[in-house]
């Protein structure tokens, strides 16, 4: 595996120790995920007028340190993450200054912390990592997050049988129930993107969400129960 054409050459000397750091993740969080999120994080920065090598820098190391979804450490994965891929920026070749703009951009990159960005890398990289919650690619991923917990020992199922799209006022709980994580992110992530390309990209994906959740409750109500009377 290895990166685009339009990898810069400090991007080219920082991938080798991140695929290593992200071999054998979960399916959510693995080196595909990272090239996905990279590609939009130069993506987006080229057409926003921002720095390509740090925004592309920071989608590499963004995801360094993954804690599973279940712990109560969660929130801590971009602080983490930031700490950890110091060393590997340094390493690169950048400079100090861009190290700091690159950490910190990680440091507030994670949904579970609920950080501003604090710089324009960190802009970016916000609307890079959403976008891969999203669409098709989110629904994927949120489904391959389930599974992995349930490996974990979580009890979980796709969905909670008796209001499967999460739309009455119980409590929801997406580590026992993938389809809870819909409304509890999920859906909520379209009003939180910074630049114009993601906010059209964003709002593309968004549709399908909307499309497949009309598509699961269709299936599910024109279904034999499998639960009894």
């Amino acid at each position: 595996m290895s990166l685009p054409p339009f990898a810069t050459a400090r991007h080219q000397r920082l991938w080798p120790a991140v695929a290593t750091r992200t071999a054998g993740e979960d399916l959510a969080h693995d080196a595909d995920h990272v090239l996905r999120v990279y590609a939009w994080a130069v993506h987006i920065a080229s057409e926003e007028g921002e720095d390509t090598d740090l925004c592309g820098a920071a989608a590499l190391v963004h995801d360094l340190v993954n804690i599973p979804k279940e712990s109560r450490d969660r929130p801590l994965g971009g602080e983490l993450s930031a700490v950890a891929g110091k060393e590997l920026l340094e390493d690169a070749g950048y400079t100090p200054l861009e190290v700091h703009a690159c950490a910190e951009a990680v440091r507030t990159s994670s949904w579970s912390r609920g950080l501003a960005p604090v710089n324009r890398v960190g802009v970016v990289l916000q609307d890079a990592d959403r976008l891969d919650a999203i669409g098709a690619i989110g629904a994927a991923r949120n489904f391959a997050t389930a599974q992995a917990m349930a490996s974990r020992g979580a009890t979980g199922r796709f969905y909670d049988p008796a209001d499967p799209l999460g739309r009455t006022d119980r409590e929801l709980d997406d580590v026992r129930n993938a389809m809870d994580h819909w409304p509890r992110k999920l859906l909520r992530l379209q009003e939180g993107f910074h630049t114009p390309t993601a906010r059209t990209e964003a709002a593309r994906r968004h549709a399908f969400l909307l499309a497949f959740m009309e598509q699961l409750e269709s299936e599910l109500s024109g279904a034999p129960t499998p639960y009894g009377a």
